[in-house]
């Protein structure tokens, strides 16, 4: 799969072979969508569904955690869905607390849970997810981690997240490229974030795309917990003038993992990076290359390393800056809809 994603994203040419199956797959995608839209029902609380249109990580999880939190500081009261890829458990709805075993949840929805203030809930099918968080709970608007394409769950705002360094890829829909819909999507949507500050050229749409960053905020000691800065973590390392920086490795089991190991390069790290696959179940024989080393990894890979972790290993804690022009058209467009649900 690692070698299929690289040629999407780097235009191998002989992708091409395979656009017969594209169009197959956009015209069944096209029925799949027709189908299942005629089986929405409309939510009594709006609902925002942040997700993509293309294989990989854009950075989607960070934006919920992100919005979720400026919602709430605006005072209204938030629910998380997801899918709970990864996960384990044997029934839903899934209820997530702090407590939930990171292999019942999946390591995304254990990474919300550790910022979010309102519920999570998760199920594959999220239309079912949505019904019980409804149910069980005060919240007045709803986000939907990823479910772009669970078109059977109504939506009142819909945001997708493009990486600006790896794009749309080739352009084409899967097998021959990375996208799960047709780049026109993207007109149809109410907003576009851009992840970074790379050039990227999208296709004409209606909507002003907003550009926002992943910000290193701390690095944190995967098993204690202590908090460093970024600046600290490096001195203590050794990566300074007077002394030879230690022996440094880093992994990633996330959609996109040279942006991590990009960042990890850009805050002064010489690494020996390693690629894992993307939601990995680690086990401490994964790990074992880094017993006499310094291990560097996102948190979503630490929530499933800290109950065997080494001392020196160290997870890099990022966090969304949203624009806040984004976010208030997100609270105006709320505004609205809550104010049509009243008079209807």
């Amino acid at each position: 799969m690692a070698g299929l994603t690289d040629a999407w994203y780097q235009g191998s040419a002989w992708l091409h072979l395979l656009r017969p199956l594209s169009a197959l797959f956009r015209l069944l995608s096209r029925v799949r969508r027709k189908q299942l839209t005629a089986l929405q029902h409309p939510s009594a609380i709006p609902v925002i569904v942040v997700g993509n249109i293309s294989v990989g990580g854009t950075g989607k999880t960070p934006v919920v955690i992100a919005l979720a939190d400026a919602l709430e500081s605006s005072g209204r009261r938030v629910g998380v869905i997801s899918r709970g890829y990864g996960g384990t458990a044997k029934h839903y709805p899934l209820f997530v607390s702090t407590t939930t075993d990171v292999r019942k949840s999946g390591d995304e929805a254990r990474l919300m849970r550790k910022y979010l203030r309102g519920p999570l809930v998760l199920d594959p099918q999220r239309s079912r997810a949505l019904q019980a968080l409804i149910a069980q709970s005060d919240c007045d608007v709803v986000i939907s981690d990823d479910g772009l394409q669970h078109y059977r769950m109504g939506r009142d705002i819909e945001i997708v997240v493009v990486d600006a360094a790896r794009g749309l890829g080739n352009g084409l829909c899967l097998p021959a490229g990375p996208l799960r819909e047709p780049a026109q999507r993207l007109s149809e949507v109410d907003f576009v974030l851009i992840n970074g500050q790379h050039p990227l050229q999208l296709p004409t749409m209606q909507t002003v795309p907003a550009r926002f960053t992943l910000e290193p905020h701390a690095w944190i000691n995967v098993r204690t917990g202590q908090q460093v800065s970024l600046s600290a973590l490096a001195l203590a390392l050794g990566a300074s003038d007077e002394q030879a920086p230690v022996a440094i490795d880093a992994i990633a089991g996330i959609g996109n993992p040279e942006r991590f190991f990009e960042t990890v390069r850009q805050l002064g790290f010489e690494v020996r990076a390693r690629k894992f696959p993307d939601h990995h179940a680690y086990s401490k024989a994964d790990l074992a290359f880094a017993s006499q080393s310094v291990l560097l990894m996102t948190e979503k890979d630490a929530v499933k390393c800290q109950h065997f972790a080494s001392d020196n290993w160290w997870y890099l804690s990022v966090k969304a800056a949203l624009p806040a022009t984004f976010l208030q058209a997100i609270s105006k467009q709320l505004d609205g809809l809550d104010a049509a649900r009243k008079a209807g």
